[in-house]
């Protein structure tokens, strides 16, 4: 987890293209990471309670596979916006490729997955919470960019879906 909140916090920005990024959003996304990271690990650490074959229940092994598809999703779809752009340049291209094929916002969907894996593999109220404030704040920013792009570009693939595939 502490990696994950390193990785997406510390290392992430300084590899996107594009227009600069205020320094006010970093520094708060830096304060939301590092406290969200605080909450989740407490709980982890002081406040949860395993049985010593909690590593085979099926929440454990379930959620930890979800989190891990949806970590690969997300890595790969990151990838793929990355190199939509070249240096300097700034203007939008259509994403190709991995789950772009289905949906506007696989990068979205795959965080989302990630952290519903999460919270099912640490059956914790702070996890849960943690993956439905996700879903309610990039699940509409996937819709948003679903629309401007259908907007934007006429060869737009009409068959996408905003966020979930085949379905949303």
């Amino acid at each position: 987890l502490c990696f994950l909140i390193y990785l997406r916090t510390f290392i992430y920005p300084f590899f996107t293209r594009g227009r600069p990024f205020p320094l006010q959003l970093l520094f708060f996304g830096m304060l939301f990471c590092i406290y969200n990271g605080f909450l989740q690990g407490y709980y982890l650490i002081y406040c949860a309670e395993y049985p010593s074959d909690w590593c085979t229940d099926i929440r454990f092994t379930s959620g930890l596979l979800l989190f891990l598809l949806g970590m690969g999703i997300n890595i790969h779809s990151d990838l793929l916006l990355r190199q939509l752009r070249k240096p300097g340049e700034v203007t939008y291209k259509i994403p190709q490729g991995g789950l772009f094929t289905y949906v506007s916002g696989a990068n979205y969907f795959g965080e989302i997955v990630e952290w519903f894996g999460f919270a099912i593999a640490t059956w914790s109220l702070p996890a849960f919470a943690f993956a439905f404030f996700t879903l309610c704040c990039i699940g509409p920013r996937a819709y948003h960019h679903h629309r401007y792009y259908l907007k934007t570009f006429t060869d737009y693939p009409k068959s996408r879906k905003a966020l979930i595939p085949f379905v949303f």
